[in-house]
């Protein structure tokens, strides 16, 4: 095969088979990994009866969970390592047409590009993200992709990302930037916008009061993830990528007397945050 496709999954029973359909599924030479990890729903029998006749889709049932550790998992131990692409995207994501073909071929035609970033299609602030992701750089953990030569090159260096970090999409995007080297060595251009591939999400709705649950606790994480994004960034600005530990939550003691809640409704947020952290440190 010379793509793979992980497809990451913690609780989709209502959104898996959705995010199946939209993905070229008949596609040849790829083969679609769909990582159920630490779910206690239906999720992983939903994605079986989706994948029923088609041998290159592959379901696995993964304990014990978390987005970090299953990205570990997938790309040291379940890789081929003769990939020319990896395409990465959340099961709760719907994926537009064409994306796959236009990420890889981005890619391909850029021999330097470490990353190609899907871009999102719907919500609020889509247009402004797209922004973003052309200024900036950057990746969004709902669609983008690695070149083989950059996942080979994790894999040979032994990286990691931490087990406990919320969202592997960030320090992605800073070990593509940094080609896996210190801050000093960032480059937006290691990164390619990729207009042609989108993705949307399940959007809150008033009339589903599970989005609201669902909207509360990605709030708390993306605290987390601010908060975990101080320590990461420290460590990658003076030591690069082989400075990371495996687990964030050893350094929680050193760090928790220097983080604040910020102003504002978020600073709510904040506060659930930073109890996990004193509670997980």
């Amino acid at each position: 095969m010379t793509l793979a496709v992980a497809i990451f999954a913690h609780q989709e029973e209502r959104r898996i088979a959705t995010c199946l359909a939209s993905l070229p599924l008949d596609r040849p030479d790829t083969l679609f990994h769909v990582l159920v990890n630490g779910s206690t729903d239906a999720t992983a029998e939903r994605a079986r009866e989706a994948a029923t006749g088609r041998a290159n889709i592959i379901v696995h049932d993964i304990h014990p969970g978390g987005k970090s550790r299953t990205w570990n998992r997938f790309v040291h131990h379940m890789l081929s390592g003769q990939e020319k692409a990896v395409v990465f995207l959340d099961g709760d994501a719907e994926i537009a047409p064409g994306s796959i073909e236009a990420l890889t071929a981005g890619l391909a035609a850029s021999p330097s590009a470490n990353a190609a970033a899907g871009m999102p299609i719907n919500g609020r602030k889509a247009r402004a993200y797209r922004t973003m992701l052309h200024d900036e750089g950057g990746l969004f953990g709902d669609l983008y992709a690695l070149s083989g030569r950059f996942v080979a090159a994790i894999r040979a260096a032994g990286l990691r990302l931490p087990d406990d970090l919320i969202g592997d999409d960030g320090l992605v995007a800073a070990w593509a930037h940094t080609d896996l080297q210190s801050d000093a060595h960032w480059d937006t251009a290691r990164i390619l916008p990729c207009d042609g591939a989108g993705f949307r999400c399940e959007p809150v709705s008033l009339a589903h009061p599970a989005t609201w649950a669902m909207q509360y606790r990605r709030m708390v994480n993306y605290s987390v993830r601010h908060m975990q994004n101080r320590i990461v960034s420290d460590i990658m600005g003076r030591n690069g990528p082989q400075g990371l530990p495996p687990r964030l939550a050893d350094l929680y003691p050193d760090w928790l007397p220097r983080l604040a809640p910020r102003p504002g409704i978020t600073g709510w947020f904040d506060r659930q945050a930073l109890a996990k952290m004193r509670a997980a440190g």
